[in-house]
């Protein structure tokens, strides 16, 4: 078999093939469409067509319904059969409507009538070609090897802190963006860190801004720069966040609390990677990666039309979930040890957590999530006698706990432990069959048993 390739050499490239009979149709076009970057090759009728798709490799043709010899409609048969992978856009004259809605019907992803302005053709094509770049980044993703989180700040070994950790070993070496959703405490700004520390940025600037935390009348000046004399105050020019993070990553923590203003500002930046300053006429290109998080719902926000629909789709292009504590609770000794080791370098103060205290922190549901934790165990390591935390260095809400009776366990079954161990290893396999088999030693037949009888999500 002839290996295909494309004419600059690589694939690479998004390839169009443009099928006329008409040769100043062919050249009329490929001169439009070159300018736009894309690679174009032509054929003037169906027998190159399918010569060309033989030994180059295409990712959309745009096909001529009526063509001398084997017309269009013949030719999308046999790229549809051949070829079902491939995009197919049919041109025909105003007659030719009824004909190009049965091409749809074969297949074609859409069909446009010759004479209509060029930008409808281009507008066409720019969204398959957007489709296009996200699936060759999904390749690219599944592609990546999963076991290289190297961030010992994000603390974890439970199944949902390894499902995270090899999402963001995935997602971190593309420039696409990433929304970090969460309750508050759950560590988004830290996932946001891991996914800078784990890309090809890792050397360059990481600035992080609370958008809660700065008025609406100095957020656009902050995230965008401003020239001198911009606004009252202004002494002097300033080239913004987004400008300093340039070749780095902006993580912009609480994104559902930017005006809309700021909003259709911003999706202009991601969109063109540019910025313009707030009372300057010149725009400057800006290389950043954005990282945003938020813990509300921001579809609801959509919904109320407080949030942009089109930069929700921008800065949601990959969607990462940041687990709460009650759901790693086998996290909890980890995490104390992590945290009270760090106390101690900064008090100089050792201290750990003793077998009681332990209990009592894995019985508690911890609604402020780690920071929550890490607040309550530097409190006690302060108040901490002989550098052991005691039951009784802990707040009121924690030592309550000793008070409940735990004398009769609850009553779980074995099908409730077989369930849970198998939904567990699906979720750390990063629902692989065959790793998901191994770890629980038993055979696939009996793991579709399982997923079945337990009416178990085989993947998200």
């Amino acid at each position: 078999m002839t290996e295909k390739n494309n004419l600059n050499g690589d694939n690479t490239t998004f390839t169009i093939l443009i099928v006329d009979d008409e040769v100043g149709v062919l050249n009329s076009l490929k001169r439009f469409l070159a300018r736009t970057g894309y690679c174009i090759l032509v054929a003037d009728n169906s027998e190159k067509c399918l010569a060309t798709l033989t030994n180059n490799t295409i990712d959309l043709v745009l096909l001529d319904l009526k063509m001398p010899g084997v017309d269009g409609m013949e030719t999308l048969k046999q790229i549809r059969f051949r070829y079902p992978e491939i995009n197919v856009i049919i041109q025909t004259g105003h007659g030719g409507v009824s004909e190009a809605v049965q091409a749809m019907k074969i297949g074609a992803s859409d069909f446009l009538i010759k004479g209509e302005p060029v930008e409808i053709l281009q507008n066409r094509i720019k969204q398959i070609y957007q489709h296009w770049l996200l699936e060759r980044e999904n390749i690219a993703l599944r592609n990546l090897n999963i076991n290289q989180f190297h961030y010992e700040p994000l603390v974890g070994e439970s199944p949902p802190i390894q499902h995270l950790k090899q999402l963001i070993v995935r997602v971190a070496p593309t420039d696409t963006t990433v929304l970090i959703q969460g309750e508050s405490g759950t560590g988004k700004e830290l996932i946001a860190k891991a996914l800078h520390h784990h890309s090809d940025r890792r050397d360059k600037p990481f600035i992080a801004l609370d958008c809660a935390a700065i008025s609406e009348s100095l957020l656009e000046s902050e995230l965008f720069g401003h020239e001198k004399g911009a606004f009252t105050g202004a002494d002097c020019a300033s080239q913004g966040l987004i400008r300093s993070a340039n070749f780095g990553t902006l993580f912009l923590d609480e994104i559902g609390e930017i005006s809309l203003q700021v909003q259709a500002k911003l999706l202009r930046t991601i969109q063109e990677r540019t910025v313009r300053p707030v009372g300057s006429t010149k725009t400057f290109n800006a290389n950043v990666r954005i990282v945003a998080a938020t813990n509300r719902n921001l579809l609801d926000e959509v919904a109320r039309s407080t949030f942009r629909q089109d930069l929700y789709y921008r800065i949601s292009t990959v969607t990462i979930t940041a687990p709460p504590l009650r759901e790693r609770g086998s996290d909890i000794g980890l995490l104390t040890r992590y945290i009270l080791e760090s106390c101690a370098s900064y008090h100089g103060k050792p201290a750990v957590a003793s077998p009681a205290c332990l209990d009592l922190l894995s019985r508690y549901d911890w609604p402020g999530n780690v920071r929550e934790l890490d607040n309550v165990l530097r409190g006690a390591a302060v108040f901490s006698d002989n550098g052991i935390l005691q039951p009784d260095d802990l707040p009121p809400a924690l030592q309550e706990l000793k008070e409940v009776n735990r004398q009769e366990p609850k009553k779980t079954s074995v099908a409730a432990f077989e369930k849970e161990a198998i939904k567990n290893a699906l979720i750390a396999s990063n629902y692989d069959r065959k790793e998901a088999v191994r770890m629980l030693g038993i055979s696939e037949a009996t793991l579709y048993r399982k997923i079945k009888k337990y009416n178990l999500k085989y993947s998200d």
